[in-house]
């Protein structure tokens, strides 16, 4: 997993400053970079949207795109971490939206959460994970590793998808 203290070392190198918005997670990506010490001149705020009035509520997620897609969606973990870099004084968000399970459907199976990443100057970029049936310990474990790995790859750590 991204070690959450060189994930904040890189964003204070940077002068950036992170938000969440979580909703499967139930704040636990906040928990992952606010166990640091010092963490609170990196870390901005947590929003935890669990429900889709939260969502819409707290960080702007629009009723229509609630309507078309679902709180499971691409759609949905965009607005969020757009939401939540509106809603502070960050300059880079990332949002989590899945299905933790027990359950899910054949067309939202239990496992498969959908990221988001929103920084100041550039586009926002969104990516699906399956993680399967893990059990929901599990699935909300790989999705705090999966976040913060997305930080980390923003902020220039690893290569990927999300870097730069």
């Amino acid at each position: 997993m991204t070690d959450p203290a060189a994930l904040l070392q890189a964003a204070r190198q940077k002068g950036l400053r992170i938000a969440t918005a979580e909703s499967c997670t139930g704040g636990m990506i906040s928990a992952a970079l606010t166990d640091i010490a010092g963490s609170s001149d990196v870390f901005d705020r947590g929003f935890v949207t669990y429900s889709n009035a939260a969502k819409s509520d707290m960080l702007g997620v629009s009723q229509t795109t609630l309507g078309a897609f679902g709180a499971v969606s691409e759609e949905t973990a965009r607005e969020m971490a757009e939401g939540a870099l509106a809603r502070s004084a960050a300059q880079l968000a990332v949002s989590v939206t899945g299905i933790a399970g027990p359950g899910g459907s054949d067309f939202k199976p239990e496992g498969r959460v959908c990221f988001g990443l929103a920084q100041s100057g550039r586009p926002t970029r969104c990516e699906t994970v399956d993680f399967g049936p893990l059990g929901r310990a599990n699935v909300r474990k790989a999705s705090v590793a999966h976040a913060l790995a997305l930080l980390a790859q923003a902020l220039g750590q690893t290569g990927g998808q999300f870097g730069g």
